[in-house]
């Protein structure tokens, strides 16, 4: 399976995140979701402009390539048993059909993975006018840091929503990294 993600980004401090918290129709609990990363000894998906993560949610695993693609990011996903999740964790990669066709057309033999880590986060999400609000807490490497997402069906709604949050709660637009980056940068 594949599809296009179309998000905006950014970085808040815990101050602003309690804020949209109370500002936006959030659900009081959140969804814990842990992401575990690979990446290869020479880092051949970043050069690619890529990164390859498990997700673990609600008990469900699903492996996701994710690579640049012109109107956001193009992801391409498998779903996981929690054995094969184990396996992967512990070096054994076994080729689930979708991510290793990508891998194979980048040259990156799915046996080169390494498992570097992982990211934990409490996530919240609500509708808000045709877009996907979400706020992260996320915890990892023994850091933590909090963000605003904006999803979107498409460039203009994801932008002006994005925007719009923004500058009615005057936060700082900030250079924000992805969360995968965020974590290879503790490393």
């Amino acid at each position: 399976m594949q599809e296009i993600e179309i998000e905006y980004k950014n970085l808040l401090t815990e101050h602003e995140f309690n804020r949209l918290l109370r500002q936006y129709f959030f659900p009081k609990e959140a969804v814990t979701q842990t992401n575990y990363y690979f990446e290869t000894k020479d880092s051949l998906l970043k050069e690619n402009g890529c990164a390859l993560r498990v997700r673990e949610k609600n008990g469900s695993f699903i492996l996701t390539l994710k690579e640049p693609h012109p109107t956001g990011l193009l992801e391409t996903h498998d779903a996981l048993t929690e054995q094969e999740v184990q396996d992967f964790l512990n070096g054994k990669f076994i080729e689930k059909a979708n991510v290793t066709n990508r891998l194979n057309t980048m040259h990156i033999p799915i046996q080169s993975l390494v498992y570097y880590g992982k990211l934990t986060t409490e996530r919240r999400e609500t509708i808000y006018k045709n877009a996907l609000l979400v706020l992260d807490h996320s915890m990892y490497n023994e850091t933590a840091d909090y963000e605003l997402e904006v999803e979107a069906p498409s460039e203009q709604i994801g932008m002006q929503v994005f925007m719009a949050v923004l500058e009615q709660n005057t936060i700082e637009r900030r250079d924000t990294p992805n969360k995968i980056e965020r974590f290879f940068a503790t490393l």
